[in-house]
């Protein structure tokens, strides 16, 4: 027969407690208030000074063994509604406030135990929550200190009013330092989860960037002779004219494209690595995406748009901090837009605006198609992970939007009102306040 060691036994059960749910330690929370109430009732009740007066406590006490069953049983399902947890501590509440009322009421020692279900919502509930309860159990304590009898007040010909009353104002002070000072501490516990698992996301979202930009910049190296082995063939096909004048241009377009990209690319690397970044306005930035587009992309019809309160001229004087990555995240949503816009209405159109925002400090730029649009529970996913879809897993906006957000930017994706989709990037400016309407 296999024995575990004391160590090993405490050990096992330290780790049975931490993988319970939150739904499995509350019920069994319960359930030992449950077998408190018994053991004080049947086992107790002289020691303590309890009085038995009434048979409603015993149906009262198995009334309360059949609902926590019920609600032991149906846990999970409890779990999911928005109030469950709720709802089951205020019966609860109720249950303590019954079996308090019929063994001595006010009178009874153990009248600081309805301070148990309001420190538990005060951990895992909203900060409402904690204070209904605490006004619930308050009033009834309230009650059950008039009710007493003025033969119970006297003990030994001792008044025991102001001990009784002490207790009230004792009670009272403990509900709610756990209704302001708990509550408060678990909301910023709760706080600070959320934004460590926040963090635990964005350093695992930088890790796979990292390895994939380690995977580009070796398979860019590699594209560099066997790029510069094909300029030579094709240069060599233009002066020979061996093909198709039409085809050579064709092939010759598609280089230019693949080199510029590939400098571009280096230039990126080492701008990166060397930290360097500059001070480009809104108008500048816009030209040069403009100038870009036409040089890579000449079959997409690009529309620019300036936004502005006061002066024509404010959002194109806009100032925001750049470096060599800013331009490829930009054209990548460019390329995303008129592929969604040539597939849904046979046109490569895209529009891109720029806005101040009323608060003058972020610069919106926004990129419009005109294709089916993105559906609303895949916007909130794209660009922070890889999603599998009909166009690709979303690889291009996952790797703008780090750059972006390195450079203080935001991506948002929306629909745009007439159709279509706007991806729309807030980077930090300095300007003057400017805000208002478009114009082309």
């Amino acid at each position: 027969m296999i024995t575990m060691s004391p160590m090993m036994n405490t050990r096992f059960k330290n780790l049975l407690i931490r993988n319970l749910g939150a739904t499995d330690q509350l019920a069994l929370l319960r359930f030992g208030a449950l077998l408190l109430k018994i053991g004080l009732t049947f086992f107790a009740a002289d020691t303590f000074g309890l009085s038995l007066t009434s048979p409603v406590l015993y149906w009262g006490m198995s009334l309360e063994a059949l609902y926590l069953g019920f609600t032991f049983w149906h846990r999970s399902s409890i779990a999911r509604l928005d109030n469950g947890f709720f709802i089951v501590l205020l019966i609860d509440t109720l249950f303590w406030i019954s079996w308090l009322y019929f063994t001595g009421g006010a009178t009874n020692a153990f009248i600081s135990l309805l301070l148990l279900p309001i420190a538990i919502a005060a951990v895992v509930l909203p900060q409402w929550a904690p204070w209904a309860l605490a006004l619930l159990s308050t009033f009834a304590y309230s009650l059950m200190i008039f009710s007493v009898p003025e033969s119970q007040m006297k003990h030994h010909g001792m008044d025991m009013s102001s001990h009784y009353l002490g207790m009230w104002f004792n009670f009272l002070i403990s509900a709610l330092v756990l209704t302001t000072s708990v509550a408060y501490i678990a909301q910023r516990m709760r706080k600070q989860e959320v934004e460590l698992g926040y963090m635990r996301e964005a350093q695992l979202r930088q890790e796979r960037l990292l390895a994939l930009g380690t995977a580009s910049a070796q398979m860019a190296h590699q594209l560099a002779t066997p790029l510069a082995s094909l300029r030579l063939l094709v240069d060599e096909a233009v002066e020979e004219q061996t093909s198709e004048p039409e085809i050579l241009q064709e092939m010759n377009t598609a280089l230019v494209r693949c080199e510029q990209t590939l400098n571009s690319l280096r230039m990126a690397t080492e701008s990166i690595r060397e930290q360097r970044q500059s001070l480009l306005t809104a108008h500048e930035l816009l030209s040069t995406l403009e100038q870009q587009v036409l040089l890579l992309m000449p079959e997409v019809t690009l529309e620019l748009k300036f936004c502005e309160r006061a002066a024509a001229q404010a959002a194109e004087s806009a100032v925001i901090k750049t470096d060599a990555s800013l331009l490829p995240a930009l054209l990548a949503l460019v390329e995303n837009a008129s592929s969604a816009s040539q597939a849904y209405t046979g046109e490569a159109r895209v529009v891109v605006s720029a806005l101040v925002g009323g608060d003058s400090d972020r610069l919106c730029v926004s990129v419009k198609d005109f294709g089916a649009g993105i559906p609303k529970e895949m916007q909130l996913q794209l660009g922070r992970k890889l999603i599998e879809s009909e166009r690709g897993m979303g690889m291009a906006l996952l790797l703008s939007n780090a750059s972006f957000e390195r450079l203080g930017g935001q991506l948002l994706l929306g629909s745009a009102k007439e159709g279509g989709t706007v991806a729309q990037v807030c980077f930090p400016v300095w300007t003057g306040d400017t805000d208002g309407e478009c114009h082309e």
